[in-house]
């Protein structure tokens, strides 16, 4: 357990050579100005003012409803998502913000652990339907390092949920791992979907968040819509902001963004559901099938069991996993 790390901002490696200071901790990242974005949201069909700002270390990521007669911040954790019906909602008291999954990705793909999202209204909005525009506002607002030690959930024991039996089985697991991996394969039972790639597994430490899964956007199909708008859901949503599928093909003209962009919108879901723990994960994610509310209930049994996981840092970032002390690469 020599490469965990508890307590004073430096550790003293003898010998190593003098060419780098020695014991360099990881550290906790911000932006570096604020930055905005307005746009609508996907159920609400609403307009939304969004602002990026940045927030102290050990801060996390905080919503603030700034639209309210006092403003209320909503800061994200596993017990602040109160609803997960075709999306991840974060409530305090009566103040809600749908949607927040897809900017949770970015961050969570970006390294970004402190931030204040400033919002007009109860969602954030879709943009183009995956999280490369946020991923966009947050580099063009530039990540800085803080000087404070960047804290991990690191799972130590298996961690699973499962619901269902035989067709309807679904399930989504934590294993543990020296990163951040994800494994993800979906099953919808639709030609379209099927003739694409339906398994894809993602390592953070590769660097190519932005390149391999940012670009995934979010998806519907046609027989669905007219319900879903029954129900006041996807009043914003059309071929600008999501892939649209009927029964033989994708609508959209420019066709798919990536061969399997159905299953690597869903990691791009779990990235963004699973940071809404509080703190990066060191772990293997598997799932099949999973979706908003699998995902919470896992992140909700791995936090139940005190035994499967612990808090760790790094005091010096070479005992890492392999691509965290590095800023993730741009497009």
């Amino acid at each position: 357990m020599g490469w965990l790390y508890r307590g004073h901002a430096e550790s003293q490696t003898a010998g190593f050579g003098a060419a780098r200071k020695i014991g360099t901790m990881l550290r906790q990242r911000t932006l570096k100005t604020l930055t905005k974005a307005v746009g609508v949201g996907l159920h609400s069909g609403q307009r939304v003012e969004l602002t990026l700002r940045p927030a102290q270390p050990d801060t996390g990521i905080v919503f603030r409803r700034v639209d309210l007669a006092q403003p209320v911040d909503i800061p994200v954790s596993a017990q602040a998502v109160t609803d997960t019906r075709m999306a991840s909602t974060i409530s305090n008291g009566g103040a809600k913000v749908h949607t927040v999954e897809h900017l949770m990705s970015a961050c969570a793909g970006l390294g970004v652990d402190n931030l204040y999202v400033d919002i007009t209204a109860e969602e954030v909005p879709i943009l183009d339907g995956s999280s490369a525009s946020f991923v966009f506002l947050l580099q063009s607002a530039g990540i800085e390092e803080q000087n404070a030690p960047r804290r991990f959930i690191r799972v130590r024991r298996p961690v699973e949920v499962r619901e269902g039996e035989g067709e309807n089985l679904k399930w989504a697991r934590f294993d543990p791992y020296h990163g951040y991996k994800l494994g993800f394969e979906i099953d919808f039972d639709h030609r379209v979907v099927n003739s694409t790639g339906q398994r894809y597994e993602f390592d953070l430490s590769s660097g190519h968040y932005s390149r391999d899964i940012a670009r995934a956007r979010t998806f519907g199909f046609t027989k669905d819509l007219e319900m879903m708008r029954a129900r006041g859901l996807a009043m914003g949503g059309g071929m600008d902001n999501a892939i649209v599928v009927d029964d033989y093909r994708v609508l959209n003209a420019e066709g798919l963004r990536y061969d399997d962009e159905f299953v690597k919108h869903k990691i791009l879901d779990a990235m963004g559901d699973l940071y809404l723990l509080g703190k990066p994960l060191l772990a293997a994610y598997s799932a099949f099938r999973s979706g908003h509310a699998l995902n919470n209930k896992l992140i909700r049994a791995l936090l139940a069991d005190q035994d499967a996981f612990e808090v760790v840092s790094f005091g010096d970032e070479r005992e890492a996993p392999a691509g965290f002390a590095q800023p993730a690469r741009a497009w």
